[in-house]
């Protein structure tokens, strides 16, 4: 028996069907779903220390359970020191398995460790049916061991759904479990 993640089998089940009632779908393939989370962070004193990139990759690498990558500048710019090609950030793109475990893990246990949590904020949707959330501290992760954290830094999550509108995708990810805030 082959092993899929709670949120993947909630999904299937609860979810689907919540949504088909919700927005009257004709067909159930017509439900948005998600299709990854790319989770990124800038390290823009990396032009002074290179090391500062390895431990921006290190932590997303923890964090995701996934490989992250270094992202490069794509030009000059004079005024930071900045030349094209220069790594400036971490990024890592999760799909399918690991992408549900990464929200589970958020929901479950990373947001709740947030001091004075109230709920994300619902404006962080593009227009498109995706959703941006930042975080200010890598430290609520559980997988990062903060006696060995050099510098207290946040990161962008960035949710992709196949939602066309931001009140389909909102719903979609309310039904996965992000606690919004109530307006």
């Amino acid at each position: 028996m082959e092993y899929i993640p709670r949120l993947k089998e909630e999904y299937q089940t609860r979810v689907k069907k919540n949504l088909v009632k919700e927005f009257s779908y004709s067909n159930t393939m017509e439900t948005p779903r998600l299709q990854k989370i790319v989770l990124s962070r800038g390290v823009g004193e990396a032009i002074a220390d290179k090391k500062l990139i390895d431990y921006a990759v290190d932590e997303l690498s923890r964090i995701a359970g996934q490989k992250a990558v270094a992202t490069l500048s794509k030009k000059d710019v004079a005024s930071f020191k900045l030349r094209k090609g220069m790594p400036i950030g971490a990024k890592v793109t999760l799909r399918g398995h690991r992408m549900y475990e990464f929200l589970d893990r958020l929901v479950t246990s990373a947001l709740p460790r947030v001091r004075d949590f109230s709920g994300i904020k619902p404006d962080g949707f593009d227009g498109r049916g995706n959703y941006n959330l930042g975080i200010t501290e890598q430290i609520i992760f559980p997988e990062i061991n903060i006696d060995k954290v050099n510098r207290i830094s946040g990161m962008d999550i960035t949710f992709v759904t196949s939602a066309d509108t931001d009140k389909e995708a909102k719903a979609l990810l309310t039904e996965l479990g992000l606690p919004f805030k109530k307006n």
